[in-house]
């Protein structure tokens, strides 16, 4: 990483001009007019927070004198993305090579997990994390760890230090996994308990309830997990639901009573708002209806499913039905921390489903829609006055290519969409957190005092 500049004297506003893009709605309903888009615009960040956005002109108008201006034109300011789906643990396995999703965990998942038992190691690649979701402009993300406490506690320690807006939990699992890597129904009720009171609300954390998969948890433990929501203000949930064909099946042999996978989660209360379920790929309308209902998500894995050969997720039948859609890269299965390779995969498979994704959907999903699905849409995502200050900054000119590409670029949609297909994280030039840059491809410009 290079070191960006100073922090802005608390209290002192801090200004970024260039081309600035930012949702506050979704272009699926909305369209155009849902982008708030300023072809010469300015971001004003006062103590970590958005106090104004808006054309360049108006905004340096208002400005008190001597206000500090980064100068970022040619580049594309964006809220930090939102990476709805992701596993920390799994870092060291990415791009293992072979099988599909039950084979898969045991010859590969289980292990790197079991790694991350060692503190040091667990400290280790959590900072390698961070550092990769920085890289890539992730600014925020709902992260799975382990079903132990410690790298759990290692996690949020090292988001806290960086001032980070994270969401994680411990894993649920207490049957259908290694003996060393499961808990039991009460010890994850509890560890879980305890987590919570160290971590919910502190700083800019929040704690994740994280029942591993249905056919990993006993009844008993799934019904712990919907009493941890009941019994704590804000907790968010995340889990998996009908990633793969056996994995289905295997769900409907340990819960025959169930309608579906998904009405094993239903059942136990599990389906709700602030809850987000990867992949769903092998559902039908009556659980996306219910999905719909509840106010619960599902996080869209593409480079995952499409590495695990596991189906190709539903797009447009999950809108249809009303269900919120997020986008997760869902490393390791998932093949690249890059938010911008996830929406190209993204593309990819809404192709072989006959269906169009438009590049500002894209990217909606990527920031507002992803902080509405994960129910931090208050805090961050839209880069709205009020609003915490993580933004990223995208350089159309990257590569050869895509400065070849956009260079001919007639829209914002145009620009975007050239971003997601030929970029990756050599398109991020920066990241910044709260207004503060903690990431830079290259030695970020220094800011200027009254440089309107």
């Amino acid at each position: 990483m290079t070191p960006g500049p100073p922090p802005a004297t608390a209290g002192e506003p801090r200004a970024f001009r260039g081309e600035i893009a930012a949702f506050r709605d979704d272009p699926a309903r909305g369209g155009e007019a849902a982008v708030a888009h300023h072809a010469d615009g300015m971001l004003v960040v006062r103590d970590g927070l958005v106090c104004a956005l808006g054309d360049r002109r108006g905004i340096a108008a208002s400005l008190p004198p001597g206000t500090a201006v980064v100068d970022l034109r040619g580049k594309l300011i964006l809220p930090g993305f939102v990476d709805a789906h992701v596993h920390f643990a799994q870092t060291d396995m990415i791009a293992a090579h072979g099988a599909q999703l039950l084979e898969w965990l045991e010859r590969h998942t289980f292990p790197a997990e079991r790694r991350m038992l060692a503190p040091e190691h667990a400290a280790e690649v959590a900072r390698f994390f961070l550092d990769e979701l920085l890289r890539n402009g992730t600014t925020t993300a709902l992260v799975y760890a382990t079903a132990q406490a410690q790298p759990v506690d290692t996690f949020f320690a090292e988001a806290e230090r960086r001032g980070l807006r994270m969401i994680c939990g411990k894993s649920l699992m207490d049957r259908d996994g290694p003996g060393d890597l499961r808990d039991t129904a009460a010890r994850g009720y509890e560890e879980s308990r305890e987590l919570i009171a160290r971590w919910h609300g502190r700083a800019r954390l929040r704690y994740a309830v994280s029942p591993r998969w249905a056919p990993g948890c006993s009844e008993e433990q799934l019904r712990l997990a919907g009493r941890l929501l009941d019994e704590h203000d804000g907790l968010h949930l995340q889990s998996h639901l009908a990633e793969n064909r056996d994995e289905v099946q295997l769900a409907a042999k340990l819960f025959p009573w169930s309608r579906s996978y998904a009405d094993v989660y239903d059942r136990f209360g599990l389906l709700r708002e602030r809850a987000v379920y990867a992949h769903g790929i092998w559902i039908d309308d009556a659980d996306r209806d219910r999905i719909a209902a509840s106010g619960t998500a599902i996080a869209f894995c593409p480079t995952a499913n499409l590495f695990l050969g596991s189906g190709l997720f539903d797009l447009a039948a999950a809108r249809a039905r009303g269900v919120k859609v997020c986008i997760g890269t869902d490393v390791g299965a998932g093949t690249s921390f890059s938010v911008l390779r996830t929406l190209a995969a993204a593309y990819g498979v809404c192709q072989l489903r006959g269906h169009s994704l438009a590049p500002l959907e894209a990217f909606h999903l990527a920031t507002r829609g992803g902080a509405e699905a994960l129910g931090v849409a208050d805090r961050v995502g839209g880069l709205a006055v009020g609003q915490e200050a993580d933004f990223v900054v995208l350089d159309p000119a990257a590569t050869p290519l895509l400065a070849r590409r956009t260079a001919r670029a007639q829209s914002l949609a145009e620009k975007l969409f050239a971003l997601m297909m030929l970029g990756d994280d050599r398109a991020v030039a920066a990241t910044y957190v709260l207004g503060r840059c903690v990431h830079a491809r290259e030695t970020p410009p220094a800011p200027a005092r009254g440089a309107n």
